[in-house]
């Protein structure tokens, strides 16, 4: 018993094999791929998130940091930590840095406990510069860590204030007078100063708008900048170093005081309440080193907060988060939550997989009874057969394959067929030529006219039967050429007439042609007279004497015209009829009505099925109708155009 092939196909060449390494990859590419976009979208938000978050911060420190510039103490900021939190849905709270509660926006009874590390130090003297929206007006190093919103004895008074407003003023519309855009700024301090478009000061020197004026200190700033001198000279004394003279900047180079012999006169530093005291020596100028400068900058620094320090909130925890307690959100892709991605990720594959395995089981399983069903017909079997499971793609494929199981077993019963009748029609006339010349040989009959002309008469047969299977196995093969030329139908019919007239007349059968003698019909001469003439040949042998046989010629409309679309040629006789259980099998080969195969009145049972093959070469068809003891009629159709696209023409 021959194993069926399909069961040796490695999985990895198979159908089923393709399918799930397809269906595995493409698996595998959509997770990666889901898995990828979720981390990116997931990454982004949080970023997004956190940025928010970030300038949300920064917000509520750089606020709580003005409060604490401009206040002495935090008392009253829990107004504005409120206002802090219900802006930004945080949770704020402010702390002593020892912890001790000064505010907190928590709406529970019992709050959250604070986080372990804070968020940020509120210190207006030591500004955390990441967080800070800075905005600092003070120039210079020795401001760079304190909040330029904390002015402490530099705040001016309401009279100093509206005093150098209407200066500014006056500036700012003299220069715009003069076509110099200006505004005024107010600083924290109150001091209001003029701003012009382009920030270039120099554009106004040549006019009479010069907003230097204000440069000039106040009486406050004077005493402020007098005090703050003063802190700077001891912290450089205490470090041998010489006094330094601060500008209303806080900048400093003008030099020292040296003593110097002279006239006495009042001392350049402004706001000093010594200004109307002479002054024993004249200063000169002195260069700085870059180690006099960095000493100078932080005694600035020391004496600049020595100063703010009782004008400004003490430093004060900040921590911000959320109503829960928990803090800015992150993406944690910890241990436990790999885990979980590959395990997910492990049931997309089986998943895929299981219903690969099904579809694939599925789609395979009439596969193999296809592939089962093809080698045994191969093996010989006459019909095998597949059941059709649905309206698919496989079962129409399973459909056509029985379709052509059952043609192919019609066909190989036609062939044993064949053969057989074959073989019977060879061997009668072949058993007669041998048992006539057995007995010539024996002496039991004379070589005679007679005998020749029957031993010539056997051979004649043989050859038609030859002749007729090498016509149709041209026919089958497709090789059967046509050779078309314009042909007279008339003329034609009236050839094939007096072929057989001979044959008629001994049968005692009249012959008549009914067809004009001016149609041309496009087709092969040749091939055309051999199938009408099989036709008559068949009709003059099943009519009995006394009959008539009536060749006839007309269009697909009625009698034959020029230019007709279809030619129709009918042979009709008076014969003894065909049954009609029998009509569909008379252009089968090797058929005939008399089953005992009598060669009195029967042919080779090729003659019909030579004419069949004949007319679908012209691209015609014939068919037959027949009235049982009346007579049959035998009608041949052809196209006009003939079958190269020729025409009719008369």
């Amino acid at each position: 018993m021959r194993r069926d092939r399909s069961s040796r196909v490695p999985l990895r060449r198979s159908l089923l094999g393709r399918l799930l390494g397809v269906s595995a990859l493409v698996a595998a590419c959509s997770v990666a791929a889901t898995a990828w976009l979720a981390v990116q979208t997931t990454s982004g938000a949080i970023r997004q998130e956190q940025g928010q978050n970030l300038a949300a911060d920064a917000r509520i420190y750089d606020t709580l940091l003005g409060y604490a510039a401009r206040h002495p103490t935090w008392d009253g900021v829990d107004a504005t930590v409120r206002e802090l939190a219900e802006q930004s849905g945080r949770r704020v709270a402010l702390t002593t840095q020892s912890r001790q509660p000064l505010a907190d926006s928590a709406t529970a009874a019992t709050p959250p406990a604070l986080p372990p590390e804070a968020s940020a130090v509120v210190d207006p003297l030591s500004v955390d510069t990441v967080l800070a929206a800075r905005s600092t007006e003070v120039k210079g190093t020795a401001a760079d860590r304190i909040d330029p919103r904390a002015v402490g004895p530099f705040l001016l008074p309401a009279a100093e204030r509206a005093a150098l407003r209407r200066t500014a003023d006056r500036q700012a519309v003299c220069l715009n007078r003069v076509g110099i855009a200006a505004d005024v700024v107010v600083g924290p301090s109150g001091r209001p100063r003029v701003q012009m478009v382009g920030n270039d000061p120099e554009r106004a020197a040549g006019t009479r708008c010069d907003p230097s004026d204000l440069d000039s200190p106040t009486r406050t700033e004077k005493k402020a900048l007098t005090a703050l001198n003063g802190l700077a000279d001891a912290c450089l004394k205490r470090q041998g170093r010489g006094e330094v003279r601060l500008n209303q900047d806080l900048s400093w180079g003008g030099g020292v005081a040296v003593p110097v012999p002279g006239p006495a006169r009042p001392t350049p530093l402004p706001g000093d309440a010594r200004e109307a005291a002479p002054a024993p020596a004249v200063e000169e100028p002195r260069e700085f080193t870059g180690e006099d400068d960095r000493a100078i900058a932080s005694c600035v620094g020391t004496a600049r907060s020595e100063q703010l320090s009782s004008y400004v909130a003490s430093p004060a925890l900040l921590f911000i988060g959320d109503e829960g307690g928990a803090t800015v959100p992150g993406f944690d892709l910890s241990p436990a939550n790999t885990a979980k991605i590959a395990g997910a990720a492990a049931l997309v594959l089986a998943l895929t997989v299981g219903a690969s395995v099904l579809a694939g089981a599925r789609l395979v399983r009439p596969l193999h009874a296809l592939t089962g069903a093809a080698q045994r017909m191969r093996d010989g079997q006459e019909h095998a057969s597949v059941p059709v499971s649905g309206d698919d793609e496989i079962g129409r494929l399973a459909a056509a394959f029985n379709d052509m199981s059952a043609h192919r077993a019609r066909l190989e019963e036609q062939r044993k067929a064949m053969v057989s009748d074959v073989a019977h029609e060879l061997r009668t006339p072949l058993s007669n030529i041998r048992g006539w010349l057995e007995a010539a040989q024996d002496g039991l009959a004379d070589p005679d006219p007679a005998f020749v002309s029957s031993l010539l008469e056997e051979a004649v047969q043989l050859q038609h039967i030859i002749d007729d299977l090498q016509d149709l196995a041209a026919a089958d093969a497709g090789v059967l050429r046509l050779h078309p030329e314009p042909v007279r139908v008339g003329e034609l019919l009236s050839q094939v007439a007096a072929a057989h007239q001979a044959r008629a007349e001994t049968a005692g059968v009249t012959l008549t042609v009914e067809a004009g003698a001016g149609a041309i019909l496009p087709a092969d001469p040749v091939r055309l007279r051999q199938a009408v003439g099989n036709l008559v040949s068949n009709a003059v042998r099943h009519t009995p004497a006394g009959g008539r046989v009536t060749l006839r010629a007309y269009g697909e409309a009625g009698r034959l015209s020029e230019g007709a679309g279809e030619v129709v040629i009918e042979v009709a006789d008076t014969g003894t009829g065909i049954p009609a259980g029998d009509l569909r099998h008379v252009f089968d080969r090797f058929w005939r009505a008399e089953k005992s195969r009598s060669r009195r009145t029967g042919g080779s049972g090729l003659g019909l099925a030579i004419v069949r093959k004949l007319a679908e070469a012209h691209g015609g068809s014939v068919s037959a109708t027949s009235t049982e003891g009346e007579g049959s009629a035998f009608t041949l159709r052809l196209p006009a155009s003939g079958p190269d696209g020729m025409t009719t023409a008369s």
